[in-house]
């Protein structure tokens, strides 16, 4: 079995963050980055195909500048066996763009299976998974919580709103991890120790032209403050006119 997992080194989205002077990304003065969340879902599913399989190879692939090195450390830490860094200064927003770039890489690298997180967790767009498999002219199954391969073909689960729907496909294919296949490991010390001396390859990135761009990016406007206007039974039909004219929710 051998797997690819694509995985993109993201902010910590739950620390205060401020908008570059540019506008148009996030100052990375004082922002922590580590494996976006879903990617590291994928990397845990990708480990236990092999650990099932019994014999194989997870490789791990980042675009981006030198910093990514340390995201695809950490995955190798985690039971990956080697590293792929697509070296671009700057990772476009457009997903086709990437996607370009990773099925260079990938569509004759002779993978049973390529999979993402169900997004990642900057830009939320969902798009370079999908797009990476229609360049590959491989299947694509999106948002997965389940997933089975034998004789050459996958069965995989995906959770809809009060159902789920089963699909089959055969390989080499594309899947994107939704939750429920298992939390992702941590790295052990040992496994820390020996991500140091795994293969880690570095080559340029095969960017696609990107059409779609960030001209602004805004925090949403503060709240405005609240405000009291009475206490106790006085202050209801007060209250209730202002839902009604103001806030307009009644």
């Amino acid at each position: 079995m051998k797997v690819a997992v694509c995985i993109k080194r993201v902010p910590d989205m739950d620390l205060r963050f401020a908008i570059g002077s540019d506008g148009k990304a996030l100052d990375p003065a004082g922002l922590k980055f580590d494996i976006a969340d879903f990617d590291g879902y994928a990397v845990e599913a990708g480990l236990r195909l092999v650990e099932q399989a019994g014999a194989g190879e997870v490789v791990v692939v980042s675009v981006g500048p030198a910093a990514v090195q340390e995201t695809l450390r950490k995955a190798l830490g985690m039971g990956a066996t080697r590293a792929i860094q697509l070296e671009a200064a700057a990772i476009p927003f457009d997903g086709m763009a990437v996607a370009a770039a990773l099925a260079a890489e990938l569509k004759d690298g002779g993978f049973d299976l390529v999979l993402f997180g169900r997004m990642a967790t900057d830009s939320a767009n969902q798009t370079v998974g999908p797009m990476t498999a229609h360049l590959m002219g491989v299947p694509c199954v999106t948002a997965i919580s389940k997933l089975d391969v034998a004789d050459g073909r996958g069965t995989a689960e995906r959770q809809l709103e009060g159902a789920a729907e089963t699909v089959t496909f055969p390989l080499p294919a594309v899947v994107t991890i939704d939750e429920g296949l298992g939390r992702p490991r941590l790295p052990s010390l040992k496994g820390i120790m020996a991500a140091k001396k795994k293969p880690l390859d570095v080559r340029p990135a095969q960017l696609g032209t990107a059409s779609l761009t960030v001209d602004h990016i805004a925090l949403p406007p503060d709240r405005p403050p609240g405000r009291i206007i009475g206490e106790g039974a006085d202050a209801v039909p007060e209250l209730i006119r202002l839902l009604q004219t103001e806030a307009k929710v009644l």
